[in-house]
């Protein structure tokens, strides 16, 4: 089978100037150096970016006033510009409206719960994969993120968790900690390969060198690009993988993940299996559940059954209720449908819950972000 490339740009658009989160600790220091300014200046623009989560230079007082704009200016260029924000759930679901440097348009959700906050994130503006259930997929590919502007998304829903802009579970605002970070908004994350592992880096790397989350919070999904997941398993790191596989058989999924055609179900699969080995973490398995289309019992059965044979008891199910999307003939499974899928996927071996579904009514949930003006 072929490969795709690390990264890959639509031509439409051009990435934002190199910014402070796009470089490693040594890059910085020697950004700064190239500016005339003492190395060490390197750290306390991170500990401002990434602990203070800051970026207006009024803020920056422990660097000499002559010094700071130019600093700000050439490394920290303004990334993204929110447009809007809708909350629902009452308050507990937040969806952000970006806008680039270049008129680009891409979306967060920010989701607090009583024991975590979760920022889905997007790795592209729009996507490629042209997934037909899935309104991003069906908008096209616009171009990848920098790997800047998939951080600032992350800094800038740690700064909103901070000063107490989402509710806690009593209903009220109040201060809190951005805990969870998932590659689940717009676009294919391993499309984008090299931008993401480097934001991976940058999101989980020990303040003030990134951001400081747990490896282990952070999921990355896929539609099942075989040949990045592997390479993204030769990075040893922790993250969680989640491969979107939605059926088990390769003639529907020739339809619903039109990737298929390239990387079919079982070369999907041992590609998973080769990142659990590696990582030694359990993968998640993401199911969109389809009336009359992928929630037949014969299909749960399957799916127990090939998972069951590449991945053992490394492998996870999370079934998804569909969210609708405009234009779509499709929709959710009945309910008694659903937990009858899960049931069977259960007795065949495999651990099966139903995710719990955010932000339908702003257009926020799996699959509806579409980066609407």
């Amino acid at each position: 089978m072929s490969s795709l490339p690390l990264v890959f740009d639509a031509p439409k658009r051009g990435l934002p100037p190199r910014h402070l989160a796009d470089l490693s600790s040594d890059e910085r220091a020697a950004a700064v150096a190239e500016l005339g300014e003492k190395p060490f200046r390197a750290k306390q623009l991170s500990h401002h970016y990434f602990s203070r989560l800051t970026v207006a230079p009024e803020e920056m007082t422990d660097i000499p006033a002559a010094s700071r704009k130019r600093l700000v200016d050439a490394l920290m260029p303004p990334l993204l510009t929110e447009v809007r924000a809708l909350a629902c759930d009452d308050g507990a679901t937040r969806k952000t409206l970006w806008r680039a440097h270049d008129g680009t348009l891409l979306e967060s959700v920010l989701m607090r719960y009583p024991d975590r906050a979760t920022l889905c994130i997007s790795s592209q503006a729009g996507c490629g994969m042209a997934c037909p259930f899935c309104a991003t997929g069906q908008a096209g590919l616009d171009r990848n993120l920098s790997t800047a502007e998939i951080v600032d998304q992350v800094r800038s829903a740690a700064a909103v968790m901070r000063d107490g802009l989402m509710v806690d579970e009593a209903g009220a605002p109040s201060p809190g900690r951005l805990s969870n970070i998932v590659f689940m908004g717009m676009g294919e994350p391993l499309a984008n390969l090299a931008r993401v592992i480097r934001a991976v880096r940058r999101i989980t790397d020990p303040a003030p060198a990134g951001l400081g989350i747990s490896q282990r919070s952070v999921t990355v999904s896929t539609v099942g690009l075989a040949p990045a997941i592997r390479k993204l398993a030769d990075e040893r790191m922790q993250v969680r993988l989640a491969v979107s596989l939605h059926t088990p058989d390769d003639e529907l999924r020739d339809t619903l993940v039109p990737v298929n055609n390239r990387w079919p179900v079982s070369e999907v699969l041992d590609a998973a299996r080769y990142y659990a080995d590696t990582s030694g973490r359990r993968v998640s398995i993401e199911y969109a559940l389809i009336r009359d289309v992928n929630d037949q019992p014969w299909r749960a059965e399957l799916l127990a059954k090939r998972l069951r044979k590449h991945l053992g008891q490394l492998v996870h199910v999370n079934v998804i209720p569909l969210n609708p999307t405009p234009g779509s003939q499709w929709d959710a499974s009945p309910k008694p449908v659903e937990r009858e899928f899960v049931r069977l996927v259960n007795a065949g071996g495999v651990a099966c819950t139903v995710r719990d579904t955010r932000g339908q009514e702003i257009a926020a949930a799996c699959g509806q972000l579409a980066a609407e003006g």
